[in-house]
């Protein structure tokens, strides 16, 4: 590798929703349905928004939430001590040598993902955060980028409306969860207005999973486990999240519309493209099946992009059958799951050549979030 260190885009950094904000920032017709920090009658603790208490129990134990807690300690103490402020984000940003963070959330994750939310609550859980966060990034407006949260699909007229006011603030990119909500898969009519809308405005669009919302999720309909719910649920959400966007054919209506599957690790998509190809080439037309112009991988390497985990043994590998031009580096930061900032040097020490390590930490993000 070059001796000169290389500039990083953070694809999918995190933030962390400080105490009362929802009550704050939330529109005043909604402010005794905010999510707060709760403890329910069986002692278990955690935000409460819409009736239910999330994360999900059966996900996320009181056990593994302390042992949550611990890492944080151990790993994180100084954000932690600074409440994770926007002067100790870009603070840890500057360890890591990270130039720019593409900004998700914690909370946010899940406490509008609730199957049966209020439409007016769920939208209106989504403005709070969306505002909270520009303000929050507005210390350094360059560096800590906000990507919006919609993941609040209930009503979805209220989501393009909600994407057209990000827009309009210059932000450049918004997030949905790849679950159901009330039955609806991503490509399901009621949610074209919103791509046709996001391809229009030209705002990305990052499909990030967080385990334990109250919504359809993988691992959660049999586990009750951290261990088995989060090791399912986020590669096994993300690739049917792409089945749905190709195969229901929401790329091939919005040619111009750009993706990424974030936060689930990248080995699992060489296999899942070529068994999308696979069943296109046999199935394509037949009996009512779906018949797309181009291949399923096709799709991807012409306008979607996948986050990896740094420690991933064969991301060399998966360069070579994704493309070099659709791999990012995230993060995940300030979450414990990774020591920081080893998870970029990790990543700078991946045995690739330089050219592609720019285009990883740089151009890929870069052209996913409309920089270049």
């Amino acid at each position: 590798m070059s001796s000169r260190r290389p500039r990083i885009i953070d694809a999918d950094g995190h933030v962390m929703e400080p105490a009362g904000m929802w009550e704050r920032y939330i529109d005043p017709a909604y402010r005794d349905r905010a999510p707060r920090v709760v403890r329910g009658p069986d002692g278990r603790t955690g935000i409460e928004s819409g009736g239910r208490l999330s994360p999900r129990f059966e996900c996320v134990s009181t056990a593994m939430r302390a042992a949550f807690a611990a890492r944080v300690r151990e790993r994180l103490g100084a954000s932690l001590q600074a409440d994770y402020s926007a002067e100790s984000q870009l603070r840890a940003m500057d360890e890591g040598g990270i130039e720019i963070a593409f900004l998700y959330p914690t909370q946010g994750l899940y406490v509008a993902a609730i199957d049966d939310l209020d439409p007016g609550l769920g939208i209106a859980i989504c403005r709070a955060y969306n505002d909270w966060l520009l303000d929050f990034c507005a210390l350094a407006p360059e560096r800590l980028r906000p990507v919006g949260m919609l993941v609040a699909l209930h009503d979805p007229a209220a989501a393009v409306a909600e994407a057209r006011r990000l827009a309009a603030r210059d932000v450049r990119a918004v997030f949905v969860r790849p679950n159901p909500i009330r039955g609806r898969n991503l490509d399901d009519p009621a949610y074209a207005p919103l791509w046709a809308e996001c391809e229009r405005l030209g705002l990305a669009v990052g499909v990030h999973e967080g385990v334990g919302a109250w919504v359809p999720e993988a691992g959660a309909d049999r586990f009750r486990s951290f261990f088995a719910c989060h090791a399912a649920a986020h590669p096994m959400e993300q690739m049917l999240a792409v089945l749905t966007l190709i195969g229901g054919g929401v790329l091939e209506r919005h040619p111009q519309l750009r993706v990424a599957f974030l936060e689930s690790g990248c080995g699992w998509l060489p296999y899942w493209l070529w068994r999308l190809d696979e069943h296109w080439e046999q199935t394509d037309g037949i009996a009512g099946e779906p018949r797309l112009p181009m291949r399923p991988s096709e799709y991807f390497r012409r306008q979607c992009w996948i986050s990896c985990e740094p420690d991933e043994p064969y991301i060399p590998r998966v360069l070579d059958l994704i493309g070099e031009d659709r791999l990012l580096f995230a993060s995940d930061y300030p979450h414990p799951d990774h020591k920081w900032p080893e998870t970029a040097e990790a990543m700078l020490a991946l045995p690739i050549p330089d050219a592609v390590r720019t285009k990883v930490l740089w151009d890929n993000p870069a052209a996913f979030y409309g920089l270049a």
